[in-house]
């Protein structure tokens, strides 16, 4: 923001310039069926992407065993994301078919992915929720 003649602006102003013209744009936006939260969400954080990312290990890991995800699995990868969310869960093992993975939920990023095959001792550390999808 630009002071001018060394004219401060008070949190009221900055706010209301910011907020107003994005408050109208939103409110267009908001369909019924959404819980409140939801709602909240979106509009709290108009800049948060709705897809799923992959980190480079985690896309290195589907490449080298050739672990494909067809659209079906991403919207279910996607789902169990958006459970963990709703339930304050950071660091999340998501299991799908034969596949697990753990997923940085606040930031909706997979950071590795394995088979059923690869985890030899079936032991998963640094996660606070899990979600079979």
């Amino acid at each position: 923001m630009k002071v001018q003649d060394n004219q401060h602006f008070s949190i009221e102003q900055i706010k209301e310039q910011y907020l107003s013209n994005s408050k109208r744009s939103q409110s267009a936006d908001i369909t019924e069926g959404q819980s409140f939260k939801q709602v909240f969400d979106r509009i709290a954080n108009p800049q948060k992407e709705d897809s799923l990312k992959f980190s480079k290990h985690a896309a290195s890991r589907l490449a080298t065993r050739d672990i494909t995800l067809d659209m079906s699995q991403m919207d279910r990868l996607k789902d169990g994301v958006s459970r963990a969310e709703e339930k304050g869960i950071k660091d999340s093992l998501m299991i799908m078919d034969r596949l697990a993975f753990i997923v940085n939920v606040p930031s909706q990023t997979v950071i590795t992915a394995m088979d059923s095959t690869e985890s030899k001792e079936q032991i998963f550390t640094n996660i606070d929720g899990a979600v079979i999808v």
